[in-house]
């Protein structure tokens, strides 16, 4: 009894820390969004991501590392796919409704999934996500309010978070976990500071916006990843791969909660088709070795 207990209660809790991660990083949304009248998604970027390194470099010290000429460009590289990804995501949130957005973007992760695997079963997932997609856009009456710009920008979150997965595997291979993390969110905030000047200008010096921009930074990057990392020691792949399908609902949730964004049946709909692609391609994926 007492050897199940033990064994039960972690992966307990670490069901728990997903369903706490995918939470915080939906609140630091909402939070996000609250500050776009002031600065502009393009400053909240900046300020999000600004303080999120200044977090991450006092956590890894990275500067304690030597890293060689192709080892910085692998970081940048996946730096630089992150700093488009918060960018345009956050852009597109100006536009389309959270939980539309996180449905669109999502699309990039199981992307990556689905294209590594050539099964029939995987192109049934597909043919999932592509009609939950297909739905969401402004091609109906339903979806007509939409702006297909925000779409558009959606779309490329997506494609940032699927090169942010590739590089970043790449990075993590190179470099030291921690210290990848750290040098990559030091080039998102370099490279997403300039449209941040260039949009909020002085705005961004206002003090009193800077407890708000921390609290995205924590619940958006530092606290989630933290989380996450517990989880996955604790989970197989494969239950965490299901378990983050739900962050498009949760996104939605936060929305209806936190910015009164109220989506029609069909827009709920086609984010079920893409939390069930997504959990399918989870359940269904193969394990990369056998136990």
């Amino acid at each position: 009894m007492s050897g199940t207990r033990t064994k039960t209660g972690p992966v307990g809790m670490a069901v728990l820390a997903v369903l706490a991660a995918m939470s915080t990083i939906q609140f630091g949304a909402s939070l996000a969004k609250g500050m776009f009248p002031a600065v502009g998604a393009q400053g909240a970027t900046a300020l999000r991501l600004a303080f999120a390194a200044l977090i991450l470099l006092a956590v890894w010290r990275p500067w304690r590392t030597k890293l060689t000429g192709r080892e910085l460009r692998v970081v940048m590289v996946y730096g630089a796919a992150l700093g488009v990804m918060n960018l345009t995501f956050y852009l597109a949130l100006e536009r389309i409704p959270l939980g539309i957005a996180v449905a669109i973007e999502f699309t990039g992760p199981l992307a990556v999934a689905l294209l590594a695997t050539r099964r029939a079963l995987d192109f049934v997932w597909a043919l999932l996500a592509v009609a939950g997609i297909l739905l969401i856009l402004p091609l109906s009456e339903a979806s007509q309010a939409l702006d297909p710009v925000g779409v558009v920008l959606a779309l490329v979150a997506g494609m940032c978070w699927a090169l942010y997965i590739l590089f970043g595997q790449r990075a993590g291979a190179a470099v030291h976990g921690g210290t990848a993390t750290s040098l990559g969110m030091v080039t998102a905030a370099l490279l997403a500071f300039p449209f941040g000047v260039a949009h909020a200008g002085r705005e961004l010096l206002n003090v009193s916006l800077w407890p708000v921009a921390l609290g995205v930074a924590v619940l958006s990057s530092a606290l989630p990843y933290s989380l996450e990392m517990i989880a996955l020691k604790a989970l197989p792949t494969r239950t965490f791969g299901i378990l983050m399908s739900l962050e498009p609902a949760l996104a939605a949730l936060a929305g209806l909660l936190f910015l009164r964004e109220q989506l029609t049946v069909l827009q709920w709909v086609a984010i079920g088709c893409v939390i069930l692609a997504s959990a399918g391609s989870a359940a269904t994926s193969r394990p990369a070795a056998a136990s």
